[in-house]
């Protein structure tokens, strides 16, 4: 079933209308879709290069917005549903604790999943839940989603069809390694 998603979604970037289509899926994928904008942003770059900064213009817009429904969903649905069961079941305190503990490394969740293949709907929705500052939350959402989109745009546009392969088969790989790197990188100067 997830391949046929995958197939359909990848489809949709030979479609008249594709930016709109890139801006639905980055929009959906920040809270519940499983497939990420990139399926459709890489063939989109590779057939219109001199457009790829509007691609990952479109992509980056709609997926923070998609990450604030994503926020709303866990700051929502968690209060009306989530709490009360905790609360039944003696877990108030512990979500109490987990919440602060979230919300001290809160940049670092979302920086990581908005550039990692981590599944970035899962920190939205942790970070509506745990009440993480929405200017934060948005702040390193856009920084993130970025960094994700207009580096593949850059790498696409200046490489072409042959990165096309690298990339979807090195994809995990690649934005882990890149996030490793910048947390390092972050670390040293406030260490150093």
């Amino acid at each position: 079933m997830l391949n046929r998603l995958y197939d359909r979604t990848l489809a949709l970037a030979d479609h008249p209308r594709a930016m709109w289509a890139l801006a639905l899926v980055a929009f959906v994928e920040s809270s519940v879709f499983p497939i990420p904008p990139d399926v459709l942003m890489i063939p989109m770059i590779l057939a219109r290069p001199n457009r790829a900064w509007a691609i990952a213009g479109v992509a980056l817009v709609a997926s923070v917005l998609g990450g604030l429904l994503g926020y709303a969903i866990g700051a929502f649905a968690y209060e009306g549903i989530g709490q009360p069961i905790l609360a039944t079941m003696g877990k108030g305190d512990a979500m109490e604790q987990f919440n602060a503990r979230f919300n001290d490394f809160g940049f670092w969740a979302v920086l990581a999943a908005g550039v990692t293949p981590f599944p970035y709907k899962v920190i939205t929705i942790m970070s509506g839940w745990t009440g993480m500052p929405i200017l934060t939350f948005v702040a390193t959402s856009i920084l993130a989603r970025a960094l994700r989109f207009f580096v593949l745009a850059g790498l696409l546009r200046t490489f072409g069809a042959p990165i096309r392969t690298f990339i979807e088969s090195r994809l995990n790989l690649l934005f882990s390694v890149f996030v490793v790197l910048l947390i390092g990188g972050f670390l040293l100067v406030k260490y150093l």
